[in-house]
């Protein structure tokens, strides 16, 4: 229950939220840099715990929906309360997380428990007046947003103009309005008339960062489509799609799995599309839809144990991927607690591994390497055929202005962050 299924910092990066197999978020804020030890960066730490969803049953269809949150977005803060969605397979939730380090005292028709006094005994009027007392965290539902998904929920997005967001499902994704629970608009229905013809489904959906009328979504096809909402009310015919010419030669039983795409996000700029499929991690320019731009191998080396992974149904885990914040580095996830970094200015990329024995406190992380079967190998390296592919890292998030990620390996949240700019520590 305690497995995270999601990461995600706010606007500023000052807060960091994750979601749980067991419907837990939990809410972790930057410590103030201490006047003591300038150097010392604020270290991450609970902020508040909440139980945003519980099991239910649809009856309908005799199916259990699990509590797992599928994705968290921060709204921007517009005053001192904050605002995050969260949503599990089925319905998503407004949440406000509030402060309160002060206590109303001394009302006139109350007493101290709150009991309501007998009139006849009021002498005197007196003015309440605000007290101090220990700062509480209070974290209440706003809004509830249900019944409008028949498939899972994979994405939602806040769209730029802040009012607006999406979900979407294997087959639709849907337009709401913040304050309006009991109406959304069908923006995308790649549904067929007859379910026999499905031959593919909707794996991710993001808005562009600037254009409120922009959006992009992927598929298990390998296909990215970016529509724009003045064209149409309904976005079936896309205005772009970006899609890689498949080489015949190295078409195989599982070219079309390892081809599905897991995750599409936006460069900060929104000239860029970061995307994740089983072995690579592409970047996209919005101006050329023939080709990626950039395409990094993220774990080659698997290419030869495709039909084990096959067996085991690794080869179906959603890996995600993240931009830094001056979209120059990527992130991605792999198997055996390691995670990839690529450096699109000096080509250069890093394995980093998320573990108990390298993530002591203010210990630099060491790369690592693993070799193929048969080659030759260094002191550290790894076999691949010693990998553990139980130990995966699926969900990543990078702080949007510093060089800080969080990392989430099962059950456990490492946060790292870069002391002078050379190693992540």
């Amino acid at each position: 229950a305690d497995i995270i299924s999601t990461v995600e910092f706010n606007h500023t990066g000052e807060l960091l939220a994750t979601g749980d197999k067991g419907g837990r978020v939990v809410i972790f804020q930057r410590e103030p840099e201490s006047k003591s030890e300038p150097f010392s960066q604020g270290e991450y730490n609970v902020y508040s715990t909440f139980q945003s969803h519980e099991p239910e049953f649809d009856y309908l269809k005799s199916l259990e929906i699990e509590e797992k949150i599928n994705k968290i977005r921060w709204l921007p803060q517009q005053n001192a309360a904050h605002f995050l969605l969260s949503t599990n397979d089925k319905t998503i939730k407004l949440w406000k997380v509030s402060e309160r380090d002060k206590r109303p005292e001394g009302y006139n028709l109350k007493d101290e428990e709150g009991r309501i006094k007998d009139i006849s005994t009021v002498t005197s009027l007196q003015v309440p007046v605000l007290k101090p007392m220990d700062l509480m965290v209070e974290v209440s539902p706003r809004r509830v947003f249900a019944n409008a998904h028949t498939y899972h929920i994979n994405s939602i997005s806040v769209n730029s103009d802040y009012e607006t967001y999406m979900s979407a499902d294997d087959l639709r994704i849907n337009l709401w309005h913040l304050d309006i629970t009991d109406r959304s608009f069908n923006i995308v229905d790649i549904k067929p008339a007859n379910m026999e013809d499905l031959t593919e489904v909707i794996t991710a959906a993001e808005f562009h960062p600037l254009h409120c009328n922009l959006f992009v979504y992927s598929s298990s096809k390998g296909t990215l489509r970016l529509c724009d909402m003045r064209e149409a009310a309904l976005c079936d015919k896309h205005s772009k799609l970006f899609e890689e010419p498949e080489d015949p030669s190295a078409r195989s039983f599982f070219s079309e799995i390892i081809s599905s795409v897991s995750d599409v996000k936006f460069s900060h700029s929104g000239r860029y599309l970061l995307t994740r499929d089983y072995l690579t991690a592409k970047v996209w320019d919005l101006n050329m839809e023939s080709k990626p731009l950039e395409t990094y191998q993220v774990h080659d080396y698997l290419r030869s144990k495709l039909c084990s992974l096959y067996e085991n149904d690794c080869i179906f885990d959603k890996f995600e991927c993240a931009w830094n914040g001056s979209d120059s580095v990527i992130m991605t996830g792999a198997y055996n607690n390691f995670f990839r970094m690529f450096d699109r200015n000096t080509k250069r990329d890093v394995t980093l591994e998320a573990s108990r024995e390298s993530s002591k406190p203010r210990a630099i992380l060491k790369p690592r390497r693993v070799c193929a079967t048969g080659g030759k190998r260094r002191k550290d390296d790894i076999s691949v055929d010693s990998l553990d592919f139980t130990k995966k890292i699926l969900h990543t998030a990078w702080h949007p202005n510093e060089n800080i990620i969080a990392i989430a390996a099962t059950n456990n949240l490492y946060i790292f962050q870069d002391k002078l700019n050379s190693e992540m520590h």
